[in-house]
């Protein structure tokens, strides 16, 4: 759903003031413009926003869930805006502001319109007129290309989490009418996806057998951009400890420890007390800086350092090194454990101190789900290992 930002900005004003004659004002637009931004509005959510009574226009449950949305949104764009000059207010579209994130991200024109399909003039006008209304620079042109300013950056994000307010606002008035819109999208690092994640999923599917849910797999810092950048509704792993930015929230679910394993038949698991030192002569496979496995593994080695390290993120390569010689590797105890049950690897009897870390959910900080979202969580919270 991406209704006009001058229609909403109606919207808002008419929620608030339940008056068209005083909405007209407070827009500067005459009364059977706002009259007719309200009915464009309603054709675009398939519900009636407003009903009549002696006292005024008073929002129906259709247009709360609208104008909540709305308000999030704009409030998300005035804040963007405010050292900026007052016509982009009136002036800004969608396609400027779509635009404007996509230049942004790729730092070049060109790019920008090969991913939205555009021609590259089209772009470069949209951008340019909403600079132009802006008042301020946009980008700096260097040799090597474009590059942000603060105020395009800004407005680039703020662009983004509004346009996935009004995604969230076509999800809950779908759901409102009996249809399913949307889709949900988990950022899922490494201990999430062996076990905890598919068991919610497959809880979600009793409920929601047809939503969409979207997995991505990646590194920390890769899922963390998406995000904030509202293309990722939540991660699920491993936190961070202290959160390393102030806009995401970060809820623990459980601890988790984290071992060290080998093949079955390794020649460690002969021993009956093992050393650091006898850790690092053999080779090892390890998770890339700065995670926090390999920092408690580091932590635990020093002073001595392995002669041999493969690092890699994947799980199943490390299995698979593993599998096939003498090397050590690290994982978490949930999920190293389904892996010995299944005769892949065994986990050494060593003892790493201070090995506890927090496992959980992290969000933006002022997300609010949708209500099929809500639905997800709720899968989330009761497939925490460990629980029932």
């Amino acid at each position: 759903m991406q209704p006009s930002i001058r229609h909403l900005r109606m919207l808002r004003a008419l929620a608030q003031s339940n008056s068209v004659t005083r909405a007209a004002e407070i827009c500067h637009v005459s009364q059977p413009a706002v009259t007719q931004a309200m009915v464009k509005l309603a054709q675009e959510a398939g519900q009636a926003l407003f009903h009549r009574n002696p006292q005024g226009l008073f929002l129906t449950e259709a247009g709360t869930i609208l104008a909540h949305r709305t308000a999030r949104a704009l409030t998300l764009l005035d804040a963007a805006m405010a050292d900026m000059a007052r016509e982009i207010r009136v002036q800004a579209t969608w396609a400027q502001l779509t635009s404007l994130i996509a230049v942004v991200e790729l730092e070049n024109f060109t790019l920008a319109a090969h991913r939205l399909g555009l021609a590259q003039p089209t772009v470069h006008r949209s951008t340019t007129t909403l600079e132009r209304s802006a008042g301020v620079a946009f980008f700096q042109r260097t040799a090597h290309g474009l590059i942000a300013t603060r105020a395009a950056q800004q407005l680039a994000q703020a662009a983004r989490l509004a346009l996935a307010e009004l995604d969230q606002a076509g999800s809950d008035l779908a759901a409102l009418n009996g249809r399913e819109v949307g889709r949900i999208v988990v950022g899922a690092l490494p201990l999430s996806r062996s076990g905890w994640l598919p068991q919610a999923i497959l809880r979600f599917r009793e409920r929601r057998p047809s939503f969409p849910v979207e997995v991505i797999d990646g590194r920390y810092d890769e899922l963390l951009t998406g995000l904030r950048r509202g293309e990722i509704d939540m991660m699920l792993g491993a936190m961070r400890m202290p959160a390393p930015i102030a806009d995401i929230e970060q809820q623990a679910l459980f601890d988790d420890h984290v071992v060290l394993v080998a093949r079955h038949g390794h020649p460690l698991l002969q021993q009956q007390r093992i050393t650091p030192g006898m850790l690092v002569d053999y080779p090892w496979v390890l998770p890339r800086h700065p995670t926090p496995i390999r920092a408690q593994i580091d932590a635990f080695l020093a002073p001595h350092q392995p002669k041999s390290v493969v690092v890699t993120s994947s799980v199943i390569m490390m299995r698979e090194l593993l599998c096939g010689s003498d090397h050590l590797g690290s994982l978490s105890r949930v999920q190293a454990e389904p892996a010995g049950e299944a005769q892949t690897l065994a986990i050494l009897p060593v003892e790493l101190p201070q090995s506890a870390r927090p496992i959980g959910l992290t969000t933006r900080r002022d997300w609010d789900p949708t209500r099929v979202q809500r639905e997800f969580l709720d899968a989330i919270h009761a497939t925490v290992p460990g629980r029932g």
